[in-house]
C-alpha cells in the first residue's frame, strides 16, 4: 500500500443513502406539476446535478419551464429535501461505512469526501462522521460535474497527494470514470456489471479491508 496515501468517498450510496429522500422530493414536485416519477427514473439521476435531473424530469413529463421557473422549482425541491435530511440520524450510515473509515485513519491513510451534494455538510454532521474527514470537497466547491474528475482532483489537491496516490469509493458509473479520468484507482460500490470500470466492484463498505486495498 505504498503507494496508496488517501481514500477519497462518494457521499450518496457510499456512505449513507439519501437517494429515497431525493426520491420522494422529485416525485412530489412531478405530482404538482401534474404527473408522476418513477423509482426507475429515479435511477437515472444518480450522480446528476441538481439542474440536469430537473430538466430530465421535465422532460419525462413534457413540462415546459423559463430558466427562472427551473430555478425556483429546483430550489422548492431542494427546501423539501433539505427538512427531510435535517431529520437524519447516525442509524442511516450504510453498513461498514463507520468501520471503514475508522480503519483507513488508524492505517495513517488521510480521507476526504468527494461528492455532487450541495447538502453534504448538513448530512455529514447529522448522521455525526464530519471529523473522520480530512477535507470535504462538495458541489460548493465544484462547477463541473462528474465524470469530469474535478471533485476528486480537488480533493487530492487539498491532502497534499497526488492523484495516483488515491482510491475513490463510487456507486455511480459517471464517479468511477470521473476516478478514472482523474487517475485515481476507483472501487465500485454495487454491481460488478454496472461499475465494469472500476479496479475492484463491493456490495458495500462492510466488504471492504485495508488488505483488499493494499492489493489495487
Amino acid at each position: 500500500m505504498t503507494d496508496i496515501k488517501a481514500c477519497i468517498f462518494d457521499l450518496d450510496g457510499v456512505i449513507v443513502d439519501t437517494a429515497v429522500y431525493h426520491y420522494k422530493a422529485w416525485k412530489r414536485l412531478a405530482n404538482e406539476l401534474g404527473f408522476d416519477f418513477t423509482e426507475e427514473q429515479n435511477e437515472q439521476l444518480k450522480g446528476v446535478s441538481r439542474v440536469r435531473s430537473l430538466q430530465l424530469i421535465l422532460g419525462w413529463g413534457g413540462v415546459t419551464k423559463t430558466e427562472a421557473e427551473q430555478t425556483e422549482l429546483a430550489t422548492r425541491k431542494n427546501d423539501w429535501y433539505v427538512d427531510m435530511i435535517n431529520q437524519m440520524t447516525p442509524a442511516e450510515i450504510l453498513p461498514g461505512a463507520l468501520d471503514f473509515l475508522e480503519a483507513c485513519r488508524a492505517a495513517g491513510l488521510k480521507t476526504a469526501l468527494g461528492s455532487a451534494s450541495k447538502n453534504s455538510m448538513t448530512i455529514l454532521n447529522k448522521v455525526g462522521i464530519a471529523h473522520l474527514f480530512d477535507t470535504i470537497v462538495d458541489g460548493n466547491h465544484v462547477s463541473a460535474p462528474k465524470p469530469d474528475p474535478e471533485v476528486f482532483l480537488k480533493g487530492a489537491e487539498a491532502l497534499g497527494v497526488s492523484p495516483t496516490e488515491c482510491v475513490v469509493f463510487e456507486d455511480a458509473i459517471a464517479g468511477v470514470q470521473a476516478a478514472k479520468n482523474g487517475g485515481m484507482k476507483a472501487v465500485g460500490i454495487g454491481s460488478p456489471e454496472t461499475l465494469s470500470q472500476a479496479d475492484l466492484v463491493v456490495s458495500g463498505l462492510d466488504k471492504m479491508t485495508i488488505e483488499k486495498l493494499k492489493e489495487l
